[in-house]
């Protein structure tokens, strides 16, 4: 199959869309996105935002609310359970995202590609909206943690003001967005380590109290909030389990696929792309399991300073069980630096949600499924429309103003969630798929990128993400414990991807399954294998520079 997406590459002319050409629909021919964009990010801008831009307030603010709902060990049990989930997500997507890194390369577009396009015009926008939900989330978050300190600045300043900044670091260049972001991942990743450490010292009674913790508040009050939901103790365990597990799973949420968005402005993506996929889930797994461990260790889940934080807000530094383990050692002062820490993070995060969410946008502008003016960049290649359109979506966190914040981050949380475990779904779908095109053609074992334990994998997290996702409002089937808005914030995710998906079937009237053999899995791969070739592999010159590159 002879393609011209190497013209499209060099020459920066939007390729014929899948909507231009009827065999493209039928999953025959899929070109390459647009590729006005540049190759700005680093090898460590790409590992740090690929960690740094998933640690948000879900670890550092949101494990409150989910503490002192269930528990210190259905805490730690469901963070590790969506560890592990996550790997085989990150693995799925580092393999295609490093088969086929093109400039415009997204999510969406490898579903797309993979899949058929009605599938992908869904859940790209899915992808879209979640994304720009999570800037408002997190911008929302930004203004409740700074109402810790008592501003007397009305917290809409305050949201105006992260708001212009993310803005400001993602329109300007690439470069200035991946080195905002190092620095504020460096910060946040700092800051968990030394979260941890002191963890550490608090269980083995080396605060200024000398007050030995151990795992006593896992024995009194106890490991499980009991009763949970149901009388039977065995019963209400596992619920709580299953509750631990879907409210964590906002802390995780869209994480893996921020690599993928990074592709296609990364340097030398097929070393950068694999070493940060590698890589990803051994921080991810220490930074989230051991810093749950720590909450559970350090703040009981009755705790009344924890449960008046939640109470209050649910989103400021008030309910991080990290400053209340603090202010309960003794330790004076350092209550305000982990404040300030959580600002940063939240600040980082809703950068990384801002690029994503425009990334996706031009992506899906480069397949003909968006206006095409989503396509334009700057001279530094910024598709500064795409990116203002996600930040307007940002807007929404001034709601903050006229309703409770915690209603507000509630709903954010709650549609991101589910949105993301229904992406993680079709992702796995769309890997099958690729693996099937690629063993069809004999290509399975020449993959540039290999990872374990796969298919078996992509059929877990099928089966197991479907069940969290379809399951994740089942609390509200209790007696007494319905209402429509709780029912809404659930399940209207659902509603709204099948609308879109069938919508966009019957209007463009594709077909219902594309065959695995006719699925593309060569347009634009001659241009990234011809780039790998003529790739120079910079070497360490001195220890420094092995340790640092072994770190990054």
């Amino acid at each position: 199959m002879k393609d011209d997406s190497s013209k499209s590459l060099e020459t920066g002319v939007r390729p014929v869309s899948p909507y231009d050409d009827p065999k493209a629909i039928q999953g025959e021919i899929t070109a390459a996105p647009n590729s006005n964009t540049k190759r700005g990010l680093s090898s460590r801008h790409v590992q740090f935002l690929a960690l740094g831009g998933c640690i948000g307030t879900g670890l550092f603010v949101g494990s409150g609310a989910s503490l002192s709902t269930v528990g210190p060990a259905p805490l730690l049990m469901g963070y590790i359970v969506m560890s592990s989930i996550v790997y085989f997500v990150m693995n799925m997507l580092g393999e295609m995202t490093t088969y086929l890194p093109i400039q415009g390369v997204s999510t969406p577009y490898l579903i797309t590609r993979f899949t058929e396009p009605s599938l992908g015009f869904a859940i790209g926008y899915n992808y879209w909206y979640s994304f720009s939900m999570l800037l408002a989330s997190e911008v929302t978050a930004c203004g409740l943690i700074i109402e810790y300190w008592n501003s007397p600045v009305n917290v809409g300043v305050w949201i105006a003001i992260i708001l212009v900044l993310v803005l400001l670091l993602n329109v300007i260049a690439v470069s200035w967005y991946g080195e905002a972001e190092f620095w504020f991942a460096s910060l946040k990743i700092i800051a968990i380590l030394g979260l941890i450490i002191l963890g550490i010292v608090l269980f083995f009674g080396g605060g200024p109290n000398h007050d030995r913790l151990g795992f006593r508040y896992w024995k009194t009050p106890g490991a499980f909030v009991e009763p949970y939901l149901v009388p039977n103790i065995n019963t209400g365990r596992f619920l709580a389990f299953w509750t631990a597990m879907i409210k964590s799973g906002f802390s995780f949420i869209f994480s893996p696929e921020l690599i993928t968005a990074a592709a296609g402005e990364a340097e030398s993506p097929r070393r950068n792309i694999p070493k940060a996929s590698k890589r990803f889930i051994y921080r991810l797994f220490a930074f989230y399991v051991l810093g749950s461990l720590v909450i559970g260790v350090t703040v009981a889940y009755n705790d009344k300073n924890l449960l008046q934080g939640v109470a209050s807000g649910g989103s400021g530094a008030g309910a991080s069980p990290f400053v209340v383990g603090i202010q309960n050692a003794g330790i004076t002062g350092l209550n305000h630096v982990i404040n300030a820490a959580i600002l940063t993070s939240a600040c980082s995060s809703g950068n990384s949600w801002l690029f994503a969410g425009s990334r996706t946008l031009y992506s899906l502008a480069g397949e003909g499924q968006a206006p095409a003016f989503f396509l334009r960049c700057n001279k530094h290649g910024v598709p500064y429309n795409a990116v203002l359109a996600t930040w307007a979506i940002g807007l929404l966190s001034f709601l903050n103003l006229s309703n409770s914040g915690s209603t507000v981050f509630y709903w954010f949380t709650n549609i991101t969630t589910i949105g993301g475990f229904l992406a993680w779904v079709i992702v796995a779908v769309a890997y099958l798929r690729f693996r099937g095109a690629l063993d069809f053609h004999g290509l399975l074992s020449s993959r540039p990128f290999i990872t374990p334990f796969q298919p078996y994998g992509a059929y877990f997290v099928m089966i197991f993400v479907s069940l969290l996702a379809i399951t994740n409002g089942y609390t509200i089937f209790f007696p007494g414990s319905f209402t429509a808005s709780d029912f809404l914030v659930s399940y209207i995710v659902f509603v709204i991807f099948f609308v879109l998906y069938f919508g966009h079937k019957v209007y463009y009237k594709t077909p219902w399954i594309v065959k695995v053999s006719e699925l593309d899995i060569f347009s634009g791969k001659d241009e990234i294998d011809r780039l790998e070739e003529e790739e120079i592999v910079p070497q360490p010159r001195n220890w420094l520079e092995r340790v640092w590159w072994w770190i990054a």
